[in-house]
């Protein structure tokens, strides 16, 4: 679909975190302001301005170090921006997600009744995140911020989440994460999956063709959306007890555990996909960016390799899915930027400590209906576009479970049967990340 045309991407006013990975290793922070004042608010967003465009200036020296900043709904209201830009944003920005959250399968223990205040509230107005590769230059990063509203008295911090990469370089399920995002159109980074062409830019910057070859819809007037993103925001709690028990229960011994986990994934442990290992763990392959993302799942749509129900493959089905008219896959990828939070549960430790850890899930595209909406509710909650109406992610099946998880074999396939949640939803918000040029609008604008 869309022109083969390449577009330039104006690098220099897009915020940096929108398109580069995170380094890794990392530490990040997320902060969460709230703003008791418009033309305070509007001083802070003209001097984080300055900050990011000195910032974006320094990537090429030190690309791996930088300050995302995001608005809500609210706390675009909060700076006085005009009611007519306001109502020009999509209706799934403007009600939020806490408005949307059983649409989405929120509900139960995952409902926003009990997220952790502020998440889903007016009371959130701006997102900062800030990544870098150390401590050390977290806190230069993070200083640098703070300098920028301390002495603003009516800027108050409302939230504040510590992140970083645990010592074995994968998640608190035990999982190297972060590999299947998509190659952007024009973005000058390295290609990672030679097996696909690029995503055009429009899919994940505003301003740009996207997938149909149309200019994705842009708030207004065009200088706030040209070059800006959505953000999705979320921070999901782990149950790593509960998932080792699960397994444990069901497995014969060790060996047959890591493969019960495999297939729940769709990767093994290193990032090795089962689509290229089958078999065994690839620990070579797992570290290797030009071969752990490049790869497709034609020769394998009855699932024996990698299970058609796998995390991994529910949230990038890739080429299974050609031949199905109705569904172009490339409308529904997406950038995701997930970092752990809370410490380690020890290895073999199968009762839960009550550490809070998880997993703070941030997606960013152009799309957010069609993007992270559609692949939640159509290919993580459900399973119909695989067949199975009563399955949904062995991962992450929130209020859908229990669930069950069928795994393809000869001569009998096998089914886990009654898989219960092993996330749960602590919070989010709908964001977006505005160009530079959006930024120094918004730092001017006057009521």
């Amino acid at each position: 679909m869309g022109s083969e045309q390449q577009v330039a991407l104006e690098v220099d006013d897009i915020q940096a975190g929108a398109l580069r990975e995170r380094p890794s290793p990392y530490v990040g922070r997320y902060l969460l302001l709230r703003l008791h004042d418009a033309e305070e608010g509007r001083e802070l967003v003209r001097r984080l301005h300055a900050l990011l465009a000195a910032e974006n200036r320094a990537q090429h020296s030190d690309p791996l170090a930088w300050v995302t900043v995001a608005f809500t709904h609210a706390g675009l209201a909060a700076l006085g921006v005009p009611q007519s830009t306001l109502d020009s944003f999509p209706d799934e920005f403007r009600e939020g997600m806490a408005r949307r959250a059983s649409e989405l399968g929120d509900v139960g223990a995952s409902s926003p009744e009990h997220w952790e205040w502020p998440l889903g509230t007016d009371a959130v107005h701006v997102a900062v995140s800030v990544l870098a590769p150390d401590e050390q230059r977290l806190r230069a990063v993070a200083d640098r911020a703070r300098d920028r509203y301390e002495d603003l008295p009516s800027v108050e911090v409302v939230w504040r989440q510590d992140c970083y990469q645990l010592p074995t370089g994968r998640t608190s399920f035990g999982f190297k994460d972060g590999i299947g995002n998509p190659d952007v159109e024009g973005s000058g980074l390295p290609l990672r999956n030679t097996a696909e062409r690029p995503i055009k830019a429009g899919e994940f910057i505003l301003g740009y063709p996207d997938e149909t070859g149309s200019l994705p819809p842009m708030p207004d007037p065009e200088v706030i959306g040209r070059n800006g993103t959505y953000l999705v925001f979320r921070k999901l709690r782990t149950d790593v007890a509960a998932y080792r028990r699960y397994l444990r229960e069901r497995a014969h011994d060790r060996e047959e555990e890591r493969l019960l986990a495999a297939k729940m994934v769709g990767r093994w442990p290193s990032g090795a996909p089962l689509a290229l290992a089958p078999d065994a763990d690839d620990p070579d392959l797992g570290v290797d960016p030009s071969r752990n993302n490049s790869f497709g799942y034609r020769d394998d749509l009855r699932g024996f390799k990698c299970p058609a129900g796998a995390h991994a493959r529910r949230a990038n089905p890739r080429d299974a899915l050609q031949d199905e008219h109705s569904v172009d896959v490339r409308l529904h990828r997406m950038i995701r930027r997930g970092t752990n939070y809370g410490s380690m549960l020890p290895d073999g430790v199968l009762e839960d400590d009550g550490v809070d850890r998880g997993i703070v899930f941030v997606f960013a595209g152009s799309h957010l209906k069609r993007q992270f909406e559609f692949v939640k509710t159509q290919w993580i909650n459900d399973g119909v576009f695989i067949g199975v109406p009563d399955e949904s992610d062995p991962l992450v099946a929130g209020a859908q479970a229990p669930t069950d998880f069928t795994i393809p074999h000869v001569p009998i396939r096998r089914r886990l049967r009654h898989l219960p949640s092993f996330m749960v939803t602590r919070g989010g918000e709908y964001c977006f990340a505005p160009g530079l040029r959006a930024l120094k609008w918004l730092g001017e604008l006057e009521t």
